[in-house]
């Protein structure tokens, strides 16, 4: 009996799942609870990877009709399933002539004082799968104010102007972003609204960000006064690197939209130097063909005929450059490599650089035409692993073998940082060595000197400089201290690596050193022994509370001074504004960082080298270097002084140092050492010279670099 109520009972319920739902009387609501009819489906949905594809057939034609269906898109050599497939249609029907004033209602009211935003503008991003700008075509106007002087910003303001006025097509949208020297601000979102174009424009101040630009140290140098803050402000004397962050963080703005976007940059050069960090160009760059962006670099100082001294805005080199040719060849090559740096930058992203053209608007009409029609593929990829690791990807056409596709090949995958394993932070080290993409979220400035050790070896002492509010972020998130890592290598000029470093630094983030950090650098030092030659350092700091990562990459020469026969040879001349007693740290790192063979390390007590040459008035400046006499047995008299210019005018030198005593017998090396007050000079900017005579076999040494002075 059990049994058979049972199965009557299950017949019963199946009998009546079968039947439709009753309707609700009229006027009652429904329960919005109630789910409908059919399968229920839960969807996850991993990372969405949009891909800008451009298909052309043999004659170069653009392929219309494509549909999903039609594509075939893998993921490390792993088939997606595609969910978005929009074919973005831009037509070039030109809009009509409008006036050069924005048209204003006759009933406008008076506009309202403006109040800066507490957050700063930003592009507006598009949600996840949303195609917002659908059959437009991008471009962005970025405008450096920091380094066009206002000639050259007029100009510049005046190609927007006219692009906007009379060559802008229905399918474009712009937006105008500038940059004065401090931050990057949208001035106007994408529009196609020509009257608040030209309003944005309009109310652009001629001569704001001036007096940013990067000067130079050469023979065409004029003198300029100028005045910095120390510590970490010194890191204004790097005006390109901050000039590249900018772009950096202006693409990454640009990467939240699907489209292909131009970036119309605006500038009077951009100059790469000694001293500049390489892969901040190289970070901007990958971070731009990541986030599908074209940069399209217009020099706004137009065809230049270029006086061999320079224009009437620059003071007089003076000297003897003057007269033997330097002072101009100095000129031209700083204004060649000014443009040569905007070159790359445009290139290596796909775009192209006007120069030596008085039409500016030319380089938008270009940017313009550079964008044609093109499909907008989209997947949720199958690897859900947050690994951070490089993705290729392969699109390709299932029946038209002979299309040619043009589009972005891979990405890099995300992972957060506080999921590391200790395995997994230092994979991510190394890798991030190894990567061609350098990673710049820590700033990072170094010194390389040499000093010959003996017939064959140099001792070559680095120094590297990293802001202490750096470490902000890990003192706000509660954090009592922090470790920073250090890895780093030297290749030589055929690749390979001739030296290493892997390194920590522990530092406290309580009480008295956390208020020291947040106003002063950090600073690490290590060394190596190489023979002369070309060498190639790449050296990264990693904050391992935050995970934030920093590159230094830069070129160097360690000479042979067995081959100087006409002057004294002379080791690197070290500047620094402080000593410190090697027992004094508020960090350790490593085991052995004071070799017996450092020449910087006297009597228990390190010379602390300044990267960056700014040094204060209230404390004595300290030069150090050392002069080799090749084959003699005692030590050949020497002497020696320190000399400060402002432009070409005698500011400060000291007595005549005369040094009989001291030669190394085995590296031959004689030390010179200087102590200078230098409470007695204004502050600004100076050139100081060091210069060595040897009496007796009529021979000398010079040396000179640009030191800035500050209260």
């Amino acid at each position: 009996m059990p049994k058979v109520s049972f199965a009557l009972l299950f017949l019963m319920l199946v009998a009546f799942a079968q039947q439709p739902p009753a309707k609700p009387p009229s006027g009652a609501q429904q329960n919005p609870a109630t789910p409908a009819s059919g399968p229920v489906k839960f969807q996850a949905n991993t990372q969405l990877v949009v891909e800008t594809v451009i298909v052309k057939d043999k004659s170069g034609k653009i392929i219309e009709g494509l549909t999903a269906k039609d594509f075939v898109v893998t993921e490390d050599n792993i088939p997606q399933n595609i969910s978005i497939c929009e074919f973005e249609k831009l037509t070039d029907a030109p809009l009509p002539p409008t006036t050069d004033t924005p048209t204003i209602p006759a009933a406008a009211e008076p506009e309202k004082p403006k109040v800066d935003p507490v957050v700063a503008a930003q592009i507006a991003p598009e949600a996840p799968g949303d195609i917002k700008y659908r059959d437009k075509r991008l471009l962005a106007l970025y405008f450096d104010m920091s380094s066009m002087p206002e000639t050259d910003q007029l100009r510049a303001l005046d190609a927007g102007q006219k692009f906007i006025r009379s060559q802008m097509t229905a399918a474009d949208l712009m937006a105008i972003i500038k940059y004065d020297g401090t931050a990057v601000k949208v001035l106007q979102d994408f529009t196609a609204n020509r009257d608040d174009l030209m309003k944005t424009i309009a109310k652009l101040i001629i001569g704001e960000g001036q007096g940013l630009d990067e000067l130079t140290s050469d023979d065409s140098s004029s003198d300029y006064g100028s005045a910095f803050g120390e510590d970490d402000s010194e890191f204004n004397l790097f005006n390109t690197n901050r000039q590249l962050a900018a772009l950096q963080s202006t693409v990454r703005m640009l990467g939240a939209l699907n489209e292909k976007k131009v970036l119309l940059y605006f500038a009077s050069g951009l100059r790469l130097n000694n001293i500049d960090n390489q892969s901040q160009f190289q970070a901007t760059t990958n971070a731009a063909i990541r986030a599908n962006v074209t940069f399209f670099a217009v020099d706004a100082r137009g065809l230049i005929a270029m006086a061999p001294m320079g224009d009437a805005t620059r003071g007089s080199p003076g000297g003897v450059g003057m007269y033997s040719g330097s002072s101009a060849l100095a000129n031209t090559t700083s204004f060649q490599k000014s443009q040569d740096t905007m070159y790359a930058l445009a290139v290596d992203t796909g775009g192209k650089a006007l120069f030596d053209n008085n039409d500016l608007s030319r380089g938008i009409v270009e940017a313009q035409e550079s964008i044609s029609s093109y499909y907008i593929v989209g997947y949720y990829t199958t690897n859900a692993n947050l690994d951070g690791k490089f993705r290729r990807i392969k699109i390709s056409l299932k029946e038209d073998t002979t299309a040619k596709l043009d589009y972005r090949v891979g990405y890099v995958a995300n992972k957060t940082f506080n999921k590391f394993t200790t395995a997994d932070k230092e994979r991510q080290l190394q890798d991030a060595l190894m990567l061609a993409d350098p990673m710049t979220e820590i700033t990072i400035a170094m010194e390389i000197n040499y000093f010959q050790l003996n017939s064959a070896e140099y001792f070559v002492p680095i120094v590297a400089k990293i802001p202490g509010s750096e470490l902000a972020l890990a003192r706000k998130g509660g954090a009592e201290r922090t470790v920073i890592d250090f890895i780093g290598e030297v290749k030589d000029e055929y690749g390979t690596t001739v030296a290493n470093i892997r390194d920590k630094a522990d530092i406290r983030l309580t009480g008295e050193t956390a208020a020291q950090l947040a106003h002063q650098p950090i600073q690490y030092d290590s060394a190596f022994t190489l023979l002369p030659g070309a060498y190639t350092i790449k050296f990264l700091a990693r904050d391992d509370e935050t995970g934030r990562i920093g590159t230094y990459m830069h070129k160097f020469v360690v000479p042979n001074l067995n081959k100087e026969t006409t002057k004294i040879p002379i080791s690197s001349v070290v500047l620094s504004g402080q000593r410190t007693d090697l027992k004094e740290s508020i960090y350790t790192a490593g085991k052995d960082k004071a070799p017996a063979v450092n020449p910087l390390i006297q009597d228990g007590k390190k010379l602390v080298p300044s990267v960056n040459r700014v040094f204060s008035k209230s404390h004595d400046l300290f030069v150090y270097l050392q002069a080799y006499e090749r084959g003699a047995t005692t030590t050949q008299p020497l002497v020696a002084f320190v000399t400060f210019y402002r432009g070409q005018i005698k500011a400060f030198e000291t007595a005549p140092l005369g040094v009989s005593e001291g030669m190394d017998p085995k590296s031959k090396a004689l030390p010179l050492r200087f102590s200078l007050a230098l409470n007695k000079l204004p502050a600004g900017r100076y050139d100081c010279q060091v210069t060595v005579i040897d009496p007796t076999g009529q021979k000398a040494a010079f040396w000179q670099a640009p030191v800035l002075l500050v209260q």
